[in-house]
């Protein structure tokens, strides 16, 4: 088990998590998702609430929908351009709606049109299922995960979340992820033995 510096200790409670990466919202599931998808939130949206962020770290209400705002990049090889990253998986605007499509749990249908809440049980459901998806990513990633491929599953994942450590960009959480994941599993293993 991996040992957590005294000032990161100070940073980690109850109502936070590791990091800021509070548990997630959706009950169930394989362990090792999961963990994974904390560990993404620790790259991705490491604050106390993670599912209402935006990029650039504003947060937002109405989690009705996605939020679709629009916010410059001011660094980086895509400054310029805007971001509208949201939530806890800072998923844009174009991803999330190709993929509520395929797996959103509880779409609200009226006449001819479809909305797909962006509350934080749906973050969960969407991004579980999308990374559940065997043939989506070409390899069954929770067998990654068992296996001890944390590295190759970063890197696959990379392109998608390019704070990962393998992507165009990282940030000051890249390179301790690994770490990160071996505690938030530990937890998550933990809380499905009970």
């Amino acid at each position: 088990m991996c040992q957590i510096s005294p000032e990161k200790r100070s940073q980690r409670d109850s109502s936070t998590g590791l990091y800021g990466t509070v548990p997630l919202v959706m009950k169930g599931g394989d362990p090792y998702i999961r963990a994974l998808m904390r560990t993404i939130s620790a790259s991705e949206s490491n604050v106390p609430h993670p599912y209402s962020v935006i990029y650039g770290g504003q947060q937002v209400s109405d989690l009705s929908r996605h939020p679709n705002q629009c916010i410059t990049i001011v660094t980086g090889p895509n400054a310029g351009n805007c971001s509208t990253a949201a939530g806890r998986y800072q998923m844009l605007n174009r991803t999330w709606y190709k993929l509520v499509r395929q797996y959103h749990p509880k779409p609200e249908r009226m006449l001819f049109w479809t909305g797909y809440s962006f509350e934080p049980e749906y973050q969960d459901a969407v991004v579980y299922a999308w990374l559940s998806d065997r043939q989506v990513w070409g390899v069954d990633i929770a067998k990654q995960l068992r296996r001890g491929k944390l590295d190759r599953v970063l890197r696959l994942l990379s392109g998608t979340w390019t704070s990962l450590g393998y992507g165009i960009e990282t940030n000051s959480m890249s390179q301790n992820l690994p770490k990160i994941y071996q505690i938030i599993l530990q937890e998550e293993l933990q809380a499905a033995a009970s």
